[in-house]
This record gives C-alpha cells, sequence and structure tokens, in this order.
C-alpha cells in the first residue's frame, strides 16, 4: 500500500500523525499541490475528487478522505485505540472530532480560501478555477473559529483531552487545526489556559511532527 501525500498540507498531516502514534510507516508519494499535481490526468484516476491524502491498497482499492484512511488503520493495527472504547467512548470521539472538523479545520479552509490571493477562483478545494472568493464566508470562518477554541477551553477544564482521559483523533484534528490556524493569522487567544496546557501537550508528543 502507499499514500499519496502533501508535506505542507494540514488534511494528509492528520492522517500521518495517526499513523506515526500507530507506530505505522508505509511508503508515501508527494502530489505538489502548489504545483497543481492534483489536477494531472494520471492522479485524478486516483481520485476523481482531486484531493489528498489517497491510501491505495495493494488491491488498487483507492480511500480518500482523511478520517476514513483513519478508520482503515483502526482496524487495520488496533492498539493504540484512537477512535474510543466502547460505545460510548466513540460516540465522545466521533462527536468532537466532527465538532473540530467543522468548527475549526473546515472553517480554517473557508478563510485561506477566500481570503489568499493563492486561492484566487479557486474557492472550493479539488476544482482548478471558476470558483470565485467569497470575503465574507473567510470573516465568518474567523468568528466560527474563535467560538471553537472558547468551547474547547471550557471542554478541557475537566479533561486531559478533548474527548475526555485518552488521546484520539479530535486531539489530532484540533492540533492540526490550531497549526493551520496560524496560516490565516488566528492563534489561541491568552485566556484560554486550559487550551494553551492541551496545545502545549500534544505539541509535544513525537507524532505531532509527522
Amino acid at each position: 500500500m502507499k499514500l499519496y501525500d502533501f508535506t505542507l498540507a494540514p488534511s494528509p498531516r492528520r492522517v500521518r500523525i495517526f499513523l506515526a502514534e500507530k507506530g505505522i510507516d508505509i511508503p508515501r508519494v508527494q502530489v505538489n499541490l502548489r504545483e497543481r499535481q492534483q489536477f494531472a490526468p494520471e492522479f485524478v484516476k486516483t481520485n476523481p475528487n482531486c484531493t489528498v491524502p489517497v491510501l491505495e491498497l495493494d488491491d488498487g482499492t483507492c480511500i480518500s478522505e482523511s478520517v476514513a484512511i483513519c478508520r482503515y488503520f483502526e482496524e487495520f493495527k488496533p492498539e493504540p485505540q484512537l477512535m474510543g472504547v466502547g460505545a460510548k467512548e466513540q460516540a465522545l470521539v466521533e462527536m468532537w472530532n466532527r465538532r473540530v472538523e467543522f468548527e475549526g479545520y473546515l472553517a480554517l479552509a473557508d478563510v485561506l480560501r477566500n481570503t489568499h490571493p493563492m486561492f484566487a477562483e479557486r474557492g472550493l478545494p479539488g476544482v482548478p478555477g471558476g470558483v470565485p472568493q467569497i470575503p465574507a464566508l473567510g470573516e465568518r470562518g474567523r468568528a466560527t473559529v474563535n467560538r471553537l477554541f472558547t468551547k474547547l477551553d471550557v471542554q478541557l477544564a475537566h479533561n486531559e483531552f478533548i474527548a475526555g482521559p485518552r488521546f484520539s483523533i479530535a486531539d489530532i484534528t484540533a492540533l492540526v487545526s490550531v497549526d493551520f490556524a496560524s496560516r490565516a493569522q488566528l492563534s489561541i487567544p491568552e485566556e484560554l489556559s486550559k487550551l494553551h496546557r492541551w496545545y502545549r501537550s500534544v505539541a509535544a508528543r513525537p507524532s505531532a511532527k509527522a
């Protein structure tokens, strides 16, 4: 199997951190998004959505979307469990991961795609052009991220990690989102001490460098 990746992109980083936590090492193929290699005909055959990451299995099956790839590896190598143990914990991990994804990661994508010159006429991922930026979506995205930071600070007042006592995929998504926020000139407000404590802890894990 192999992973189609781009080192500078946040989405593949979620998978790389997940794999590092599992102790899994697989070959990686770099798809340079800045050079628009995701739109090359050979890659379109691999993923018609023209995005990374993509996991290609030995039988030729291709799995895109970060969480789908992580689910495959959660079954492939169950320990350490990063998607929760038992029905209750799995549901809580899923809930927090989706909250962080929708209100953090995707909101930040809205900010960059609708404000950064690099994405002019590319307001949606996987589309080579013809999608104009909507600056109001950028402003809404900034407000959404700041609200999420406050929610996470409240959650972390009584929990070591985002979804409870154990490190999970929700922490991976949140870590990548906080680092992604710097590209949009957003950072954790100084007064959110619990979120800062959490960030220092997870950013110090060896997997964070994946």
